[in-house]
């Protein structure tokens, strides 16, 4: 028998949403092939971490575009997706840092610094854009997440660039590489963990309305 009175819809995405997560896609392909370049050119564990974040982040965007009309469930499993790329992220920056150590590398400053300035004004931008929709469902909650531990990373790849030139050794860049692993991990966690909360919950819902 169909219950008498309707279920709440999933909760739908905020306006702008979809056209904010369209600029932080490009704006951040952007950024990985600037970056990228540039971490091969200074040899810069913390700076090819950022770039890798920066298409990890393109890639999240892109995942997010495709389930943004879905329901919540759906959009929770996007969110779990996210969570564990920015979780795995998290542990090769690490395996990576620990790999430059052994080989004794120390990475070129003044790149370090002048890319990270330029990753900084992009990321404060597409945070600043995506601030407003940080207290959304899990999908939004990790777009905005990625957003901030991006600016967080870039203003760190600039300190490590200024500990590089000051110290003429590569343990800055390491240091720095190892703390956004570190982030990147505990990042991942929180949104996993709340994916699992939108999931269950729109489960409940979609259960009530199909009742």
């Amino acid at each position: 028998m169909a219950c008498s009175c309707s279920a709440p819809e999933p909760n739908s995405p905020a306006p702008g949403f979809r056209k904010a997560l369209w600029i932080a896609l490009w704006v951040n392909l952007t950024m990985f092939l600037v970056e990228g370049y540039a971490s091969l050119q200074s040899g810069s564990v913390s700076l090819l971490a950022d770039a890798i974040d920066f298409f990890g982040d393109s890639a999240n965007y892109l995942l997010s575009l495709s389930v943004l009309s879905m329901g919540m469930v759906w959009r929770g499993r996007a969110a779990m997706v996210k969570g564990i790329t920015m979780t795995v992220f998290g542990f090769a920056v690490l395996g990576r840092a620990f790999w430059v150590m052994q080989n004794d590398i120390t990475p070129e400053p003044l790149t370090m610094g002048a890319v990270g300035l330029l990753a900084l004004v992009a990321n404060m931008g597409v945070a600043i854009m995506l601030f407003r929709f940080r207290e959304g469902d899990s999908d939004m909650r990790s777009v905005w997440l990625c957003s901030r531990n991006d600016a967080i990373g870039n203003i760190a790849v600039m300190v490590a660039a200024l500990g590089v030139f000051g110290t003429g050794t590569a343990w800055p860049d390491l240091i720095v590489a190892a703390i956004m692993g570190s982030l990147a991990i505990t990042a991942g966690t929180s949104v996993m963990r709340h994916a699992r909360n939108d999931i269950a919950r729109g489960k409940i819902v979609a259960a009530a309305y199909d009742s």
